[in-house]
């Protein structure tokens, strides 16, 4: 049990970095409730790895990244906005997880609200390493995301394959959110993409400073949450709700920072 919260905690800093780091980026497209709703697209795919004895948490990833490529290329032909094609998708996605899982609902229990017990030494090493990957590769195509959110005819000019950033974005927050979901659950990783960012922005005068307080809120929120979980319980079953505690009241906080200086400026 002591292993597992320890891989748990260093798991959490992780995934709060990787989570929050490539929300900023959502936060910045207007597309918060994007991030939150794509969570929830996994839950086919957790049932689907349930049922077939493999890693239920692949079967998440994949489903994920198969569902964002679909709604990417729908939207690319038909112009539909891509906030009301993931909540179709979302809509879907939830009712046939439901469906699959059927009347396992402690599985489903899991799935929803997150399930570190099953947390080990390699799983957590694999996981880091992809996260490390995601905020890497992230990293490198920042810029011309950014400038794509301002322009896309400028970032076209500027020989940047606007298609190809955002399906390599769409994948990379795939990865992370499937691996968001062991700690806090398909419900509440979406928290992880907007919350970190929102309070890095009540902070933030430019780009570099937004990006990083995001993800160190994210870490934070992630590790503090899964902390109190372990040492406390405070009678709950999951620590995907003191997660959330956690970081809207670092919310909290960096807004009357905000308001404070505006006040004395």
């Amino acid at each position: 049990m002591l292993d597992t919260t320890f891989y748990s905690l260093i798991l959490s800093i992780f995934v709060g970095v990787a989570t929050g780091y490539l929300g900023s980026l959502m936060v910045l497209e207007k597309m918060a409730l994007v991030g939150d709703a794509l969570s929830h697209v996994a839950l086919p795919g957790l049932a689907i790895g349930i049922s077939f004895h493999f890693n239920p948490f692949l079967g998440a990833f994949v489903f994920l990244f198969v569902s964002a490529a679909i709604i990417w290329h729908i939207q690319r032909v038909t112009k539909i906005s891509f906030e009301a094609l993931v909540g179709a998708m979302f809509t879907l996605a939830l009712a046939i997880g439901i469906l699959l899982y059927g009347t396992h609902l402690e599985d489903l229990e899991n799935a929803l609200f997150g399930d570190i017990s099953q947390v080990t030494l390699l799983s957590t090493v694999g996981a880091a390493a992809a996260c490390v990957i995601a905020i890497i590769l992230t990293k490198i195509i920042y810029n011309k995301l950014v400038l794509a959110m301002i322009s896309e005819d400028l970032a076209i000019s500027k020989g940047i394959n606007v298609a190809r950033t955002n399906l390599l974005y769409l994948f990379l927050v795939s990865v992370v959110v499937a691996i968001g979901i062991q700690i806090v659950g398909t419900l509440l990783v979406g928290f992880l993409v907007i919350v970190p960012a929102i309070a890095a922005k009540n902070l933030s005068s430019h780009m570099r400073r937004y990006s990083w307080l995001s993800a160190v809120f994210g870490a934070i929120a992630g590790f503090s949450g899964v902390f109190l979980w372990s040492t406390f319980g405070f009678g709950i079953a999951f620590p995907g709700p003191l997660v959330v505690f956690v970081g809207i009241a670092i919310f909290a906080i960096t807004a009357i920072i905000n308001w404070r200086l505006k006040l004395t400026s």
